[in-house]
């Protein structure tokens, strides 16, 4: 059982999903523009949000933004878009799935358990991995929170995410692949996505890839996280 938020705009759509949803015993509340969204999230705690991204007030990849800046609630987009460059554009830009319409309750129900596993299993952070130190890093993985020569590092789901991983295996080159698979939970993707927030954390750390201090890029190999010398 979850606390589902189906934003929706569509009133046949959104009535479908509300009663699917509250016969599979999830506990559903539902808005019909993009600005109703940003407001339940903001007030309500969720577990899942449902997406469409054609809302009236503001194209659902615009929510999709404003979203990740407020909450880490994993978002399942839901739309008639097919494009395959728009699904890869939407799951960089932090969806964590993607349903083309029409689909199935019974498909909607599996990718919504799929993506709470995944989201949980980030919140259960094994002991010997709640606390990590690299450096002046301190990173508490259980509270998401990191901090850099005592400051606290005000840091996206995803830039925390990729730190924590990294800071998880200290001087050792991940491949960008490993990367896409455990940090985005994708088999495919784009350099660009990586090289994007890694330079947003290098601009939070302090540092820049002509001069790291503890974020090292090797060119056709991978990225690795350790103490400055």
């Amino acid at each position: 059982m979850a606390s589902v938020l189906v934003v929706e705009d569509d009133q046949f759509v959104r009535s479908a999903l509300i009663r699917h949803l509250t016969e599979a015993a999830h506990t559903v509340r539902s808005v019909g523009t993009a600005l109703e969204a940003l407001r339940e999230v903001a007030q309500v705690g969720f577990d899942v949000v449902i997406l469409d991204l054609g809302l009236p007030d503001l194209d659902g990849s615009e929510a999709l933004k404003m979203l990740r800046g407020i909450t880490d609630v994993p978002v399942i987009i839901a739309t008639a878009r097919d494009d395959e460059a728009e699904v890869v554009r939407l799951l960089n830009a932090g969806a964590d799935d993607y349903l083309v319409k029409p689909f199935s309750v019974e498909h909607l129900s599996a990718r919504m358990a799929a993506v709470l596993r995944r989201a949980r299993g980030r919140e259960a952070a094994p002991d010997e991995t709640a606390r990590l130190a690299v450096g002046g890093l301190r990173i508490d993985v259980r509270r998401r929170q990191a901090e850099l020569d005592g400051v606290t590092l005000d840091l996206t789901r995803r830039e925390f995410d990729l730190l924590a991983f990294l800071a998880s295996r200290p001087g050792v080159v991940v491949a960008r692949k490993e990367l896409l698979a455990e940090v985005w939970q994708q088999s495919y993707g784009d350099d660009q996505t990586i090289d994007v927030h890694l330079s947003w954390l290098r601009r939070k750390l302090g540092e820049t890839a002509a001069r790291p201090r503890y974020l090292h890029t090797l060119r056709g190999v991978g990225v690795k996280l350790e103490p400055p010398a």
